[in-house]
């Protein structure tokens, strides 16, 4: 029986956001292994591990171009994808991954954390697709999928601004998914439930988190990058 992970992408190339860390390094190089190129595109201040992530993407025999990113920025994002395709000739898909969190109960967030998560996780994805789609009319095909969440359709304490702003992203992958169609693209978002990496290793140590969260996912255990590559896979 096969897998969403034997789906092959022989000779693609395309864009993972926020792939320095987490979630995003993990579909990067799984989107390695199934056979494309990948920009590694992440904040200057992640350049780092950026460049950790594009050696594994290499480890997988493709091609790995890194690229500083700030998705809050149109001039950014514009030299990012310019760049893709001036080295790869095309951009076959885009995965919007970047994001950022701040927990707080509603009554203490300020102005500049709103404007802060609403830049990244809203306005940044909305911007990266919109610039992406554009080269990919003139092709005539691409792809792109959104890393939206759980907390789209689930209110969780602490966690506002963040579900405001994901909720918005799963519309937004409709709206454009609407609007896109009949030039050949494709647009899909992915919700994924609390995911285990490197950055959410000190939450997933904290029992009183686990008492609270795990008995509300029907698998009995939390996620894993490699659930959402899966999907991520299946959408590409």
């Amino acid at each position: 029986m096969s897998s969403t992970l034997d789906y092959r992408l022989d000779g693609q190339a395309g864009m993972v956001t926020g792939s320095a860390n987490g979630i995003g390094k993990a579909l990067a190089i799984g989107l390695a292994e199934a056979g494309a190129s990948i920009v590694v595109a992440d904040l200057p201040s992640q350049r780092e591990n950026a460049l950790d992530t594009a050696r594994e993407v290499q480890a997988r025999g493709v091609q790995a171009l890194v690229l500083d990113l700030d998705v809050t920025s149109l001039p950014s994002i514009e030299a990012a994808i310019r760049t893709t395709v001036e080295t790869f000739g095309r951009i076959d898909f885009l995965v919007d991954c970047a994001g950022v969190n701040i927990r707080k109960p509603v009554l203490e967030y300020t102005e500049a954390e709103w404007e802060k998560i609403v830049s990244v996780n809203l306005k940044g994805v909305f911007f990266c697709t919109q610039i992406a789609a554009r080269e990919m009319v003139k092709q005539g095909h691409g792809k792109i999928v959104q890393i939206a969440s759980q907390l789209a359709v689930v209110a969780m304490k602490d966690r506002s601004i963040y579900a405001i702003t994901k909720a918005g992203v799963a519309h937004l992958a409709k709206a454009f998914a609407l609007e896109l169609g009949p030039f050949g693209i494709t647009v899909n978002a992915v919700g994924p439930t609390f995911v285990s990496t490197p950055l959410t290793t000190a939450m997933f140590s904290d029992p009183a988190f686990i008492a609270e969260n795990l008995p509300r996912i029907p698998s009995g255990r939390f996620g894993t990058p490699q659930d959402v590559l899966g999907a991520v896979r299946f959408l590409l």
